[in-house]
């Protein structure tokens, strides 16, 4: 398989690191953390006009036509800056469940301004003690009308307090359905909730919340194909921002060891200092191969190659990922902890990607369950 990058994927990686440089340093993402929303909608509109919003989204729809290894390229260098714009949670995670479940016409009708960078969206479909269960078990859909009453309640919805329309999942009469609902739906409600990298999420409830026929994606049953593929393309784009928080919290890493003196000597000239900086290597080396492979695949028809590539790459991230931005944390030494040092930003961005559309302990179980786990592999006889 041939994992160089395409001439446009560097010029792309190459505008995002401008991008970053100059319109959202890890400076912007500190400062938004008091902001309200958490993000900016001017600076989601450039990334609209850049044409990033819709890279691996369909041409019919107004996006790029592109795949996911260009949303993985973006994403390692927004990761690199934190970025805090909802790039996976509206143009990956919402935006590929209206790809796989809508029609023509309903993608073009929600895509299409998200794209443009004018509204942002956002999937609605965690329930409490429910983990990371697809099935919708709370929320219910009841056929009113020639439309539907929702009721139910969702929890950590990303990008939720903002959106513009929520994409929910339901059961319905013949089983789990997608629905889009506006944010001035009637019986909506969007409470605010933080995360532990400080950015707003949200918790939705709906009580009563009326839509019509034309608002539910594909026929009704039809969810779960849909919402699983979002979520493997959300995973794998998590794991792809990981990467570049990595990479960013290596660099910093590197940089500190270089300048920072003990006993008049620079404290990389420790051997034990030099082992834990080339584990991090290692891992990080491992989780660029994995990210690839996740976002190569994670558009595989094949359930269990999809599946199997998308869940080794994110208990990769959990691991590997948390490893390194760990190291960092303890080869800052002291200032490492404190919340005046960029490194520790890192830290609870990897901290969160890491339980995002899934923990290590979910992947890993998942992984397993594959029926290609162990293949080749001895298995003792009945008895």
């Amino acid at each position: 398989m041939d994992f160089d990058l395409t001439e446009e994927q560097r010029l792309l990686a190459d505008a995002a690191r401008r991008f970053v440089r100059h319109d959202s340093p890890v400076a912007r993402a500190r400062r938004m953390r008091e902001d309200a929303r958490g993000w900016e909608p001017d600076v989601w509109r450039k990334m609209g006009e850049l044409g990033w919003l819709g890279l691996s989204l369909p041409e019919r729809a107004g996006g790029a036509g592109g795949s996911m290894v260009d949303v993985m390229v973006l994403l390692e260098a927004l990761g690199a800056g934190l970025v805090p714009e909802p790039y996976i949670a509206s143009a990956v995670l919402a935006a590929q469940a209206i790809r796989h479940a809508g029609d023509a016409d309903q993608q073009s009708r929600w895509l299409a301004p998200m794209i443009e960078g004018r509204t942002s969206l956002a999937l609605a479909w965690m329930e409490p003690a429910r983990r990371y269960a697809l099935r919708p078990e709370g929320t219910v859909a009841r056929r009113e009308g020639n439309g539907y009453r929702l009721d139910g309640r969702k929890i950590w919805v990303d990008n939720g307090h903002a959106a513009d329309a929520l994409v929910v999942s339901a059961l319905a009469p013949d089983g789990p359905t997608l629905f889009v609902v506006p944010r001035s739906a009637q019986g909506l409600a969007v409470t605010r909730r933080r995360t532990i990298e400080e950015q707003p999420s949200a918790e939705v409830r709906l009580d009563a919340v009326r839509v019509g026929a034309e608002d539910r994606l594909g026929p009704e049953g039809s969810a779960l194909p849909a919402l699983e593929r979002a979520l493997d393309c959300a995973a794998a784009a998590a794991v792809a921002e990981g990467l570049g928080v990595a990479g960013a919290a290596f660099a910093l890493t590197l940089a500190h060891l270089q300048t920072r003196e003990q006993f008049g000597v620079k404290i990389g000239t420790f051997q034990v200092l030099q082992h834990r900086a080339v584990d991090m290597f290692v891992e990080l080396e491992m989780l660029r191969s994995m990210a690839i492979l996740a976002a190569v695949e994670c558009e595989n028809e094949h359930d269990d190659t999809r599946r199997g590539a998308v869940s080794a790459a994110k208990a990769q991230l959990s691991a590997g990922g948390r490893l390194v931005v760990q190291q960092a944390i303890q080869l800052h030494g002291g200032i490492g902890i404190t919340d005046e040092h960029d490194v520790g930003l890192f830290f609870k961005r990897m901290t969160a990607l890491a339980v995002l559309y899934g923990d290590e302990t979910h992947h890993l179980e998942r992984l397993a369950a594959q029926p290609s786990f162990l293949e080749g592999v001895d298995r003792p006889a009945p008895g």
